[in-house]
C-alpha cells in the first residue's frame, strides 16, 4: 500500500478506503466470512466522481465549445480504454486482491477489471481527502492537455462526423469500398475507400476494415474541408 501511494502521490488516513479499492469482487467472494467488500460501490461512486471534475475541467477549458462538443470529449476522456492506460502507467494490476479464478484468467491485466479498480481508487481518495485531493489525480491521471488532444483524435469518430455533414445535402450517400487487402492472416491490412455521390474522396488503411474506413472518412473530412 505504501509503494502505491507514492504513486498515487497521496497518504490515505483511512488506509482501508485503498484496500477496498483494490478488491475485487472475485477476491470478496471467496473470503465473504471475512466481512471484506468488493471495490464496486467505490467504482459506482468514482465513475460520477470522475465524470464531475471532467466536465468542470473541460467546462473552464473549453469556454466556447458547445454542449455536444464537451460531452463528446468527456466520453473520449473518460472511457474505459483511458481509465485503462491510467492504471497501467500506475502498475495498478500489481496491487490488485483477485480470487484464484481470476487471478489464473489473467484479471491482473484485464481492461474492464483495471478500468474498475482506477475509478475505485478515484473514489476512495475522494472518500479519504475529498474532491481537492480526488481532483489532483484525476487531473494528473487524466486531463493534462497533451492527454486531452491524443485522445480526442484517437477516439473521434469520423464516420459520423462525415455522415453528419454529407445528410445536410439532401439525396447525397457514402459509400466504403475495400479496394486492397494484404499481408499474412495474423497481420492483414485493409485499404478502404470513401465516395460520396460515387466520388472518392478519401482512402485510409488499417488493420481491421473499420479502422480502414475511419481512416477513409478523416481522409475525405480533409478534402471536403478543403472545397
Amino acid at each position: 500500500m505504501k509503494e502505491l501511494e507514492k504513486k498515487l502521490n497521496y497518504t490515505f488516513r483511512e488506509p482501508a478506503l485503498l484496500a477496498e479499492a483494490l478488491s475485487h469482487s472475485s477476491y470478496a467472494n471467496e473470503h465473504r466470512g471475512a466481512g471484506l467488500k468488493s471495490n464496486e460501490r467505490l467504482e459506482f461512486l468514482g465513475d460520477s466522481v470522475l465524470g464531475f471534475v471532467t466536465a468542470e475541467f473541460l467546462f473552464v477549458q473549453h469556454p466556447d465549445l458547445p454542449e455536444g462538443d464537451l460531452t463528446r470529449i468527456r466520453a473520449a476522456l473518460v472511457c474505459e480504454q483511458s481509465l485503462y492506460e491510467a492504471a497501467g502507467k500506475l502498475g495498478l494490476g500489481k496491487y490488485l486482491k483477485l480470487g484464484r479464478g481470476e487471478e489464473a484468467g489473467g484479471g491482473r491485466e484485464r481492461t474492464s477489471i483495471l478500468a474498475d479498480a482506477m475509478e475505485a481508487v478515484f473514489a476512495a481518495v475522494y472518500l479519504d481527502g475529498g474532491i481537492s485531493a480526488a481532483s489532483r489525480l484525476i487531473h494528473r491521471c487524466l486531463l493534462d492537455v497533451e492527454k486531452e488532444e491524443v485522445i480526442e483524435e484517437r477516439r473521434r469518430d469520423y464516420k459520423t462526423a462525415l455522415q453528419e455533414l454529407v445528410q445536410r445535402t439532401p439525396g447525397s450517400s457514402i459509400a466504403y469500398r475495400l479496394v486492397e487487402e494484404t499481408g499474412p492472416d495474423h497481420c492483414r491490412v485493409f485499404v478502404m475507400e470513401a465516395s460520396v455521390d460515387d466520388r472518392v474522396l478519401g482512402r485510409g488503411e488499417g488493420r481491421t476494415k473499420k479502422e480502414a474506413e475511419q481512416a477513409a472518412a478523416k481522409t475525405a473530412l480533409r478534402q471536403l474541408d478543403g472545397e
